[in-house]
């Protein structure tokens, strides 16, 4: 990107707060998320990381309570518009949970299911083979593709989760502590696989581990709960400044393990 151009960002938020009745669990979020980078979103537990992320995509809208003010604007559109489709907005926003989930199915209906449902109508096969490539997968599972994706190990199962995502073509994924419940060796893998992916999407990730936020993203909001038990982002900055030069001594409290 060269510097006489206008950044172009894949998501930003104006003044998002997150409500779950008249309690405000994220209050006044002000982002812009760069296109084919990875965003890390940390901070202490109970700061409303998952919250924010899954606003991305609408998934909040399953807790009855919950609603949204200011706006999510993802190609200038606010996705929380009257006239917008929630199942859109999953479509172009897909999302990576903290445990993997597979389907009870084969390892190529849990590619094939999601695309099948939006309709894709090219080739079937193509398009699994692709997306399990994507996910660095394919070699490790072209021979059994008929078993059951429950046969695989827990790393396997987490890439087969982010090869399904990447099958409905969306414009970023998101990622919410996708290597928390996994091995180191299948943590790395999971990291090097997200840097792969970001040749072609944007990454938005939560995480705890301080290490795995430096390692991998190229921008880092903090979050932070004020006195009214609300999360708010209270920095938002290259990584590397995040981590080494902090304009909030709250941060650098929290990434040097003094926090709390």
């Amino acid at each position: 990107m060269q510097n006489n151009q206008t950044p172009e960002y894949a998501i930003e938020t104006k003044d998002l707060s997150i409500h779950y009745g008249s309690f405000v669990a994220v209050s006044n979020v002000n982002i812009k998320v760069e296109r084919l980078k990875i965003t890390a979103i940390i901070g202490p537990s109970g700061c409303g990381k998952s919250t924010l992320l899954r606003a991305f995509n609408r998934m909040n809208d399953f807790v009855p309570s919950s609603h949204v003010t200011g706006e999510i604007l993802l190609h200038g559109q606010n996705l929380y518009g009257k006239n917008v489709d929630p199942v859109q907005v999953r479509r172009k926003i897909g999302m990576v949970f903290q445990k993997p989930n597979p389907f009870p199915k084969s390892i190529y209906e849990n590619i094939s299911w999601g695309a099948k449902i939006n309709g894709f109508k090219g080739n079937m096969d193509d398009l699994v083979e692709q997306s399990l490539r994507s996910a660095a997968l394919w070699d490790e599972v072209k021979d059994k593709l008929k078993k059951s994706a429950y046969e695989l190990s827990g790393g396997q199962q987490q890439r087969l989760c982010i090869a399904r995502t990447i099958a409905i073509q969306p414009d970023i994924i998101l990622m919410d502590e996708p290597a928390s419940a996994l091995d180191p060796i299948s943590t790395l893998r999971i990291e090097e696989l997200m840097q792969e992916l970001k040749k072609n999407y944007t990454i938005i990730i939560v995480t705890h581990n301080m290490q795995q936020a430096a390692r991998v993203s190229d921008y880092t909001a903090m979050m932070m709960i004020d006195d009214k038990r609300s999360g708010g982002v209270i920095e938002f900055d290259d990584t590397k400044k995040i981590f080494t030069r902090p304009k909030d001594k709250r941060t650098e409290d929290y990434v040097t393990g003094r926090f709390g």
